[in-house]
């Protein structure tokens, strides 16, 4: 078994109110064990066997959709997952006041065209870096202030997106095993 994240996308916005009960109810139904959840934006912490990945997170947005009645896109993610993303610094070459760090989930690495797309979308305040399974936005200024949202960044991919600021990811990361 090892401790795993869910970041989930739909949760608690547009109208799709879950409590944080029963959410955590929902995966204790499909056999996940130690179920705790973070901030009502949809991160969901869990025991599973190690491995499929992508077979978990359709496991979860299948009951999910049963449960809820709409699709709820899920991006499992491990410790050293996390540890990972904590370590990478793609905007350090920023100069003067670095920008305020989001991570948006993907269940699979985008295209070179679907890269090269968002990279495009990079300006003097938003700043935009792929690697692996995460998308790295660097904000200078507030999030709320930006022209970007996780809908422009579906676009850019062609595949859904979830976004979490890293002080999120920190306080995740510093709940798993071996922190």
């Amino acid at each position: 078994m090892a401790r795993q994240v869910a970041f989930l996308r739909a949760i608690n916005v547009g109208g799709h109110v879950v409590t944080m009960n029963r959410l955590r109810v929902l995966f204790e139904e499909i056999g996940l064990r130690g179920v705790e959840t973070l901030i009502a934006s949809g991160n969901v912490m869990f025991d599973a066997p190690r491995g499929a990945r992508g077979s978990l997170e359709r496991r979860i947005e299948r009951h999910l959709k049963d449960a809820l009645g709409y699709e709820v896109a899920t991006f499992v993610r491990t410790a050293g997952d996390l540890a990972r993303i904590l370590a990478c610094e793609p905007f350090a070459d920023s100069g003067g006041k670095a920008p305020n760090l989001y991570v948006g989930m993907l269940a699979a690495q985008p295209t070179d065209e679907a890269t090269a797309r968002l990279t495009a979308l990079s300006c003097e305040t938003d700043r935009f870096h792929v690697e692996g399974l995460e998308i790295y936005w660097g904000r200078h200024g507030g999030f709320s202030d930006s022209r970007f949202t996780g809908a422009t960044l579906e676009r850019a991919v062609g595949m859904p997106v979830t976004v979490r600021g890293i002080n999120t990811i920190r306080r995740l990361s510093a709940r798993m095993p071996g922190s």
